[in-house]
């Protein structure tokens, strides 16, 4: 087998506190916080002098963590504007199922979500929507409809 399973998504951030106060007001649990610098960080990055704060954020179930990095050393590369469409090569997003995706959206808005599009309903199965977070994030946001 070529994998055991997916362990964490990365995302690379300016503002370590708002990124976390977004994902932990979505319902994330901070798993912790550490600084990670050293010969190993060097390597396995290809960057030298890496010194990086993560924050590792998890959802509720314990089956899939986002890490969060703040590289203090090499600074962080900015490579155009946060607000970038969705269909722009090398963007991603991550999606979450949410309870209810009209609460979500109203609780993320003071953390700087502003939706991308609207929220949409698929079918009789879904309502989908994307949000623009911290740092141009784009997350998806998915209420099963019952």
């Amino acid at each position: 087998m070529a994998i055991q399973r997916m362990d964490n998504v990365g995302i690379v951030v300016e503002d370590m506190d708002a990124a976390i106060a977004f994902f932990v007001e979505l319902g994330m649990e901070l798993e912790g916080r550490a600084e990670v610098e050293g010969p190993v960080a060097d390597q396995c990055t290809g960057l030298d002098g890496v010194r990086c704060d993560i924050a590792m954020v998890r959802t509720p179930d314990g089956h899939s963590r986002l890490e969060l990095a703040k590289y203090r050393s090499p600074a962080a590369i900015s490579d155009g504007p946060r607000n970038r469409p969705h269909n722009v090569l090398g963007t991603h997003r991550v999606m979450f199922a949410v309870d209810d995706i009209e609460d979500t959206v109203a609780r993320l808005r003071p953390h700087g979500a502003e939706l991308v599009g609207e929220i949409a309903r698929f079918e009789d199965s879904y309502l989908l929507c994307y949000v623009r977070g911290p740092e141009g994030i784009i997350v998806g946001l998915a209420e099963q409809l019952r």
